[in-house]
């Protein structure tokens, strides 16, 4: 070891040069955003048709009643369901889209509902209007998806 490495180690600590204080804002902002917001994940075939046809869920659950919903089916494994998964989040609390119910389904913890909905493609995302489905789009196509929404939350 050289003589200066081991002077350098050995210097008191008063000789080290001062950091910077870095001041971080002890207060946070916080956004309110309404209770129909959001991305609410289906666990059931039943929850899925109560929310669709517009009827009132169990009393303890967030989902709104509304006329419009969007389904995103999708599965954990597949890597266009991830990249796709935060630009639905952020569509679902976007306030002119606040008509429509965000919902989605793993097709892998309700297969019985992916079969019946004739899942082939995932991502797949479907819009049903008062119960039926108007629309279907298949993998993830941002653009389309928006056209969509634009389409159905004018129409509500």
């Amino acid at each position: 070891m050289s003589s200066s490495f081991a002077a350098r180690l050995a210097r008191p600590l008063t000789t080290l040069r001062p950091t910077r204080n870095i001041s971080v804002p002890t207060y946070r902002h916080f956004s309110s955003t309404s209770a129909n917001m959001g991305v609410h994940v289906i666990k059931s075939k039943e929850e899925f048709y109560s929310v669709i046809n517009s009827e009132e869920v169990a009393t303890n659950s967030e989902i709104p009643v509304k006329k419009i919903a969007i389904l995103d089916c999708f599965a954990t494994w597949c890597g266009p369901c991830k990249a796709i998964a935060p630009q639905f989040v952020k569509w679902s609390n976007e306030e002119k889209y606040s008509s429509i119910n965000f919902i989605k389904i793993d097709v892998d913890e309700v297969p019985d509902l992916s079969q019946e909905l004739g899942i082939r493609a995932m991502p797949t995302f479907m819009v049903f209007e008062n119960g039926t489905k108007a629309e279907e789009i298949v993998g993830a196509n941002p653009p389309a998806i928006q056209k969509a929404l634009d389409k159905y939350a004018a129409a509500a």
